[in-house]
């Protein structure tokens, strides 16, 4: 049985710190001797102590091993690495700041993607820049430069790249980096307000986006009428709706006297779930805001307004677990 108890959007779970990076010592390098011809007198070097060395390598409390608190080492992306180097063709699309690898298997698979002026349905096909990758019949490169926002989103704004019935999306909010190919991580539909994370990192909206993570949401839910205990004993144990049992990690309200206002903590990734286990048991939801996503708070954002994450706040999200 699931705790209850009571709390504000203030009380959530607050950002974690990021560990102290700390720098791996430098291997240093053999220096191969090489043969000289005898001139008659000799040059004695320092022997080194083998001995020595493998006892500090053996020892794992050593200054040089000891590996306590310390992060693992970030990759440099791939086309900074290897701009030659061949990688699935979903990987590559990602990079280019489409979509997330996840959905861009869906885009290969409904012919969206031509790659050398063939249409290619095979998302694994390896590619790299030198091949002619087209979407929506314009040639797509890997993003050179990657950036990071968190976005307060306001209500009556969807959480698409376009719309062809011309509503407002939250890239509309972004007009200065429309070179970017932004696109939005963590969505909320039209009437839901709060956090999502807009970016041109399909590798970081992969691991956001995929369910293995179980990246946690907590939410401000405002009903119709009081949420009576039989049904909030109920959202506790679990729901079966159409789709499969849905489950909360948390649930309390927000204020006693208020059995209206819910506050909601929850890792699933299924659509409108939240909206949907209210309505399962004969609730209206009037008013439904994000006020965490992934860690990360809407503190001193104003809804409708976005800024850069932070350093700190992006090495959390690309090595939390």
């Amino acid at each position: 049985m699931k705790k209850k108890h009571h709390f504000s959007p203030s009380d959530f779970v607050p950002l974690k710190k990021d560990e102290k990076k700390t720098m791996p010592p430098n291997k240093e390098t053999k220096k191969h001797k090489t043969p000289k011809k005898h001139t008659g007198h000799t040059k004695h070097q320092k022997p080194t102590s083998e001995k020595s060395e493998t006892s500090e390598k053996n020892n794992p409390f050593s200054k040089n091993n000891l590996k306590l608190g310390k992060p693992k080492k970030q990759a440099k992306p791939a086309i900074e690495k290897e701009d030659d180097a061949k990688m699935p063709l979903n990987k590559y699309i990602a990079h280019c700041g489409i979509c997330s690898r996840r959905d861009a298997i869906e885009l290969i698979k409904n012919k969206k993607i031509k790659v050398n002026q063939i249409v290619e349905v095979n998302p694994a096909v390896r590619v790299n820049e030198n091949d002619h990758i087209l979407y929506d019949n314009k040639r797509i490169f890997p993003q050179k430069e990657l950036l990071y926002f968190l976005l307060n989103k306001p209500k009556n704004c969807i959480c698409t790249t376009s719309d062809p019935e011309n509503r407002i999306t939250v890239l509309d909010l972004f007009k200065e980096y429309e070179s970017y190919r932004l696109f939005p991580v963590g969505r909320l539909d039209r009437n839901t307000t709060g956090l999502i994370i807009i970016t041109n990192d399909g590798e970081l909206a992969q691991k956001l986006s995929h369910p293995k993570f179980n990246i946690k949401k907590v939410y401000q839910v405002t009903l119709d009428k009081n949420l009576e205990k039989i049904d909030f004993e109920k959202i506790i144990k679990g729901l079966n709706l159409e789709d499969g049992l849905a489950e909360v990690d948390e649930i309390a309200y927000i204020n006693p006297k208020d059995k209206r206002e819910i506050g909601l903590q929850i890792h699933s990734g299924k659509n409108r779930i939240v909206r949907r286990i209210f309505e399962h048991l004969g609730y209206q939801v009037k008013a439904l805001d994000r006020v965490m996503y992934a860690g990360l708070t809407k503190k001193n954002i104003q809804r409708g307004t976005f800024r850069p994450l932070e350093k700190k706040e992006l090495i959390f999200l690309k090595h939390f677990k």
